[in-house]
């Protein structure tokens, strides 16, 4: 089993997670907006794919650049050859 993490690219406040603990999400799905301290809203998606193990924050939480904004159990799928 494999943990990948989703990181904070920016500082800013956490203004909508689309996402909850133990939901499956998809590769690029958005997953979290952060509205920077210049007033843009970042959405923050992620190359994983699997399920939600944890959130590390919530809507209204300030954030800076790698700070971990939930866990992913990652679908690894393995394959070989015949």
């Amino acid at each position: 089993m494999y943990f990948g993490v989703v990181l904070s690219p920016c500082y800013g406040v956490v203004e909508k997670v689309s996402i909850q603990s133990e939901t499956r999400i998809y590769e690029w799905e958005p997953l979290f907006q952060i509205k920077t301290a210049e007033g843009k809203v970042q959405m923050i998606q992620t190359g994983l794919s699997g399920e939600v193990e944890s959130l590390e924050v919530q809507e209204g939480d300030h954030v800076i650049p790698g700070m971990v904004l939930a866990f992913i159990k990652e679908d690894l799928y393995v394959t070989g050859s015949d």
